[in-house]
């Protein structure tokens, strides 16, 4: 399948000269994962835009030095790019400010997309676009604080919090409207999580409703399904979230997929273990030595399929860069990569939820100015 991929081009309303990326295709801030060392991993594979992990706008806004730590930047970061989530349109225009004049930003993503409970039922994350006067108050604002220096905002969202309550359409002409660059589509609903088949027939829907560049999420796991969605929906780019995870390559196979290119890497375990020691060398020098601790989550990722066997156990619970490459000297370097796992979800799935729990009244009206969200910021993670 060939599919022309032209350059992403983010402009700030005020600000004809865009953030360009030559690759569209974006790394997905996925909490935990996209600190500055993974994404210098991934961009040491391919080309694209690689995004900080999730930040709270209170937590910018009231200078919280955990929320501060998290926006670390390796010197090859040319293109800094932060999510941003919060319900305030006035605090989140703050954080846009922060981000720019302190940590020198070059592109904010907006997030209201997360499913996780605790914060639907606040009324934050993917619940918060029904309320659209204050989806478009937030949008609007943001917007303006960030064009004042010519930060392109773009936003990223779901279908809607169910089957009939819908709000990705008009999420997609309120961004266009009040000035954002782009937006980005996951194509399923809150209800869903991220459980199920993504519905890229909605991302066409929102292709054809705006003239702003529209990117797709949901489903790329691997570099044919990222040119099998831009050829189905007429999407400008796609996100790659959970299809990255343990296979930082994959960024690579998109870049040959892009360039008409057949080659795809298939790496031997000896050379995921490699993998693995380049990505505890750089978190380690992000971290220090808590980011040995923190690799562990990565280990299922990165040997799903792989017969590793009792090693398995000994990597998940490793504590050490020395203990590290002594367990990666006893892979079976030549074992091969597992073709069976090709195109198989990654990460997270789970279930549909029975019902989105939103706080009490939501569905009364579609405006939500006067409400008090605040608690919606409250240790918050997910995209």
């Amino acid at each position: 399948m060939t599919v022309t991929a032209a350059p992403l081009r983010l402009h700030a309303p005020s600000n004809p000269d865009a953030v360009v990326v030559d690759l569209p295709v974006v790394l997905a801030p996925m909490a935990g994962v996209t600190n500055a060392a993974y994404r210098q991993l991934c961009r040491e594979q391919g080309a694209g835009l690689y995004v900080c992990e999730m930040i709270t706008s209170r937590g910018l806004v009231v200078g919280d030095q955990k929320t501060r730590d998290m926006l670390q930047f390796d010197p090859g970061e040319t293109t800094r790019s932060v999510q941003l989530y919060g319900v305030d349109a006035d605090a989140m225009a703050g954080a846009a400010r922060v981000l720019i004049t302190e940590h020198r930003v070059d592109h904010i993503d907006l997030n209201f997309g997360c499913p996780v409970p605790k914060v639907t039922r606040k009324g934050g994350g993917g619940v918060l676009p029904y309320k659209r006067d204050r989806l478009r108050a937030i949008v609007r604002e943001t917007v303006k604080a960030a064009d004042e220096f010519g930060v392109p905002v773009t936003i990223k969202t779901r279908i809607g919090i169910d089957d009939d309550h819908e709000t990705f359409l008009d999420a997609g002409r309120i961004a266009q409207e009040e000035g954002a660059a782009a937006i980005a589509l996951h194509g399923r609903t809150v209800q869903q999580a991220y459980s199920g088949e993504a519905d890229w027939a909605r991302i066409k829907e929102l292709v054809d409703e705006v003239d702003i560049p529209v990117l797709g999420n949901g489903d790329i796991w691997e570099a044919e399904d990222a040119l099998r969605m831009m050829a189905e929906t007429g999407c400008d780019g796609v996100v790659i979230g959970r299809g990255c995870l343990g296979r930082p390559w994959l960024f690579g196979d998109l870049a040959a997929a892009f360039r008409g290119e057949g080659q795809r890497l298939r790496p031997k375990l000896g050379e995921v273990g490699q993998m693995l020691l380049r990505h505890a060398e750089l978190l380690t020098r992000v971290m220090g030595p808590r980011g040995i601790v923190d690799l562990r989550k990565h280990m299922a990722w990165y040997f799903k399929g792989y017969p590793v066997g009792e090693l398995r156990r000994r990597f998940a619970m490793v504590s050490s860069v020395e203990e590290l490459a002594e367990l990666v000297g006893l892979l079976d370097a030549d074992a091969e990569f597992p073709v069976a796992e090709l195109g198989t979800p990654r990460g997270r799935q789970g279930s549909p939820r029975g019902k989105v729990v939103l706080p009490h009244g939501w569905y009364d009206d579609t405006s939500g100015c006067e409400l008090d969200l605040s608690e919606a910021e409250l240790d918050v993670s997910g995209g």
